[in-house]
């Protein structure tokens, strides 16, 4: 009686190790599932991917006849002016225009004007960055624009000096012009492009006599 007893209790006890196994597998498999992150519906919209922090600001390099120019382009504070630049050199607008404005002792101006004169059709103009607390400091890139705020496109202009007045708290207008990129090689070549010699061109002062051709623009990084 004892021994079938015994067996008896050795019979249940095994039954509840299985149980509690069992129990302990489900378990188990109920935490993987929680843990599994929820993939999106069909249809859900999932979330855009945003700027890997540190990237660095884009680099291009201004081929010009009178010598290479390489700068720095602030996309992470002028991000729209940026992105129009950088459209205008992937189209190669740039290819072939000139620095159709000089004066030396305020800035140099060009990529509008092919060496014939004729001007370059252009995307529409974007809205002005000039508050981003960028200085139109001596080598810093800024855009050029008419006396509308919002009407910079292809154009652009390197300061040969700190020109304060072009700053959004300095300028007359109160806006002034934006900034978006600075040189960091070739400001030599910047300041022979200054000292060319100008004269009047379909009614424009300030035009090259012998053209100073920008190659190309180009993206390296």
């Amino acid at each position: 009686m004892k021994l079938l007893i015994s067996s008896c209790m050795l019979a249940l006890l095994a039954v509840s190790s299985l149980l509690a196994l069992a129990g302990q597998g489900r378990s188990e498999e109920t935490k993987r599932s929680e843990a599994k992150p929820a993939e999106a519906k069909s249809g859900e919209a999932k979330p855009a991917r945003s700027k890997p922090a540190g990237a660095p600001n884009p680099i291009v390099v201004i081929e010009t006849s009178l010598g290479d120019v390489k700068a720095e382009l602030y996309a992470d504070k002028a991000p729209i002016t940026v992105k129009s630049f950088l459209s205008y050199v992937q189209k190669g607008h740039y290819n072939g225009t000139i620095f159709h404005r000089v004066i030396p002792g305020f800035m140099i101006q060009g990529g509008g004007f092919e060496m014939d004169g004729t001007e370059k059709p252009t995307d529409p103009p974007i809205k002005n960055e000039s508050g981003n607390g960028l200085r139109n400091e001596r080598g810093t890139l800024a855009m050029a624009r008419t006396s509308a705020p919002d009407s910079a496109a292809a154009q652009f202009f390197i300061n040969v000096v700190d020109n304060r007045s072009l700053d959004k708290d300095g300028a007359r207008d109160g806006v002034g012009y934006a900034v978006f990129g600075k040189v960091t090689d070739g400001m030599d070549v910047v300041d022979k492009i200054k000292l060319v010699q100008t004269a009047t061109k379909n009614d424009m002062a300030d035009w090259p006599v012998q053209p100073v051709v920008i190659k190309t623009i180009r993206k390296v990084n």
